[in-house]
């Protein structure tokens, strides 16, 4: 698929969120309500706006996907540190619990869930891993990803998820699901049993005689939760159908044991199931695309809002042909309509800050673009998948 050249909206967003960097290398959430220390929320100019970690995140992926890595690119000093950051962040963080900051109750937090700074903190450091400037950094930043990703998989849930808490938390299972697929796409180790029990949750929750959803965890509103579940289940398929020649080469040893020929046995099985229960999710998901009131998500764009068009962006770029094409047409002419005057974008309900807005709105607007999340490893880049952390 041909690559989509920048357009004057992403030019203007990239400089908006690099003009808004903050001296330590993150990113604050740029305006909008905070939970107040005495409950309630606080709102203005004089509000204290810390850097966090989930926003400087999606401004650094943002970064990235527009092809502006730490060592090339008009930007590449924002990503190193904005990186730095996040390394940091995770190097001082604890080992056994879900999170890797000790900030609470962020916007961003309070709507998708506690752990959504882990989510996208294994996210943006496997889509940085192999593209550091020095060996140093390079060390430090796949620690810091390893360290992530052990706390996601000794979190996970026994029904695949991590979490039940926020307004919506359905969109931060496809951000866990996206975070550690791409890391098993660059060579890190992630666990199958982790990335099985992700997708099947997802697949769970398709009602085959309604074809649609469920609407657990999605504060009621549809767009969510279709856009996770579909992109939950295209990456960790992509994932297991990346291991598949390792599993048969496992049934054509002979010096393998009847538990693991069982084994890679049922995986097969597992991935067959998935792959025919996303090819009829998807088929049957493709009405509801075009769909202005399914599109328009709680009714105004949030950053809800926003990620779940990424998350649908990306899983149609993915699997290509006239629905990515329409659907990206359709999307990023909403998009360019809605940003603002300096390049941001606002969210106008619950996730409202302008870095986040504008770094999913720019993923929406990349996807098609970011050729290093869609190149496969390279064979000298493979890892064997890591037993589940306990």
């Amino acid at each position: 698929m041909d690559q989509k050249p920048h357009s004057e909206a992403v030019t203007k967003g990239l400089a908006y969120l690099s003009l808004h960097q903050q001296p330590e290398g993150g990113w604050g959430q740029g305006g909008g309500w905070r939970s107040a220390a005495a409950g309630g929320r606080v709102e203005g100019e004089n509000v204290p706006d810390p850097a966090d970690v989930a926003n400087t995140c999606v401004a650094t992926l943002a970064l990235l996907h527009a092809e502006h890595t730490p060592r090339h690119g008009a930007y590449a000093d924002n990503v190193r540190r904005g990186l730095d950051y996040l390394v940091r962040q995770v190097e001082q963080a604890d080992e056994e619990s879900p999170y890797v900051t000790e900030l609470r109750d962020t916007q961003v937090q309070s709507k998708i869930g506690p752990y959504v700074d882990t989510f996208l903190a294994v996210d943006v450091l496997a889509e940085a891993k192999g593209q550091m400037p020095d060996d140093e950094s390079e060390r430090r930043l796949g620690a810091a990803l390893d360290k992530a990703i052990r706390k996601l998989e000794r979190n996970q849930q026994k029904d695949g998820t991590w979490t039940r808490r926020g307004w919506a938390p359905v969109v931060g299972h496809g951000l866990a699901a996206s975070g550690l697929t791409r890391a098993r796409r660059k060579g890190a180790r992630v666990s199958d049993e982790v990335l099985e029990q992700t997708e099947k949750y997802s697949r769970s929750q398709y009602d085959d005689t309604t074809q649609t959803f469920s609407a657990v965890d999605t504060a009621g509103v549809p767009l969510y939760g279709t856009a996770s579940h579909l992109s939950a289940k295209a990456r960790t398929i992509q994932a297991m159908q990346a291991q598949e020649a390792e599993w048969r080469k496992t049934l054509l040893d002979a010096a393998s044991s009847a538990e693991e020929r069982t084994l890679v046995e049922q995986k097969l099985q597992n991935l067959r199931e998935a792959e025919t229960a996303q090819e009829q999710h998807m088929s049957s998901s493709y009405a509801y695309l075009q769909d202005p009131g399914f599109r328009q998500g709680f009714g105004t764009n949030g950053g809800e809002e926003f990620l779940s068009y990424m998350n649908l962006s990306e899983t149609l770029a993915e699997k290509g042909g006239p629905e990515w094409e329409q659907w990206d047409q359709s999307i990023s002419a909403n998009l360019e309509r809605v940003q603002n005057g300096d390049g941001s974008w606002t969210g106008h309900h619950c996730i409202t800050g302008r870095t986040f807005c504008t770094a999913t709105a720019l993923l929406v607007l990349l996807a098609g673009r970011a050729a290093s999340s869609r190149t496969p490893q390279a064979p000298h880049e493979a890892a064997a998948p890591q037993a589940r952390a306990l």
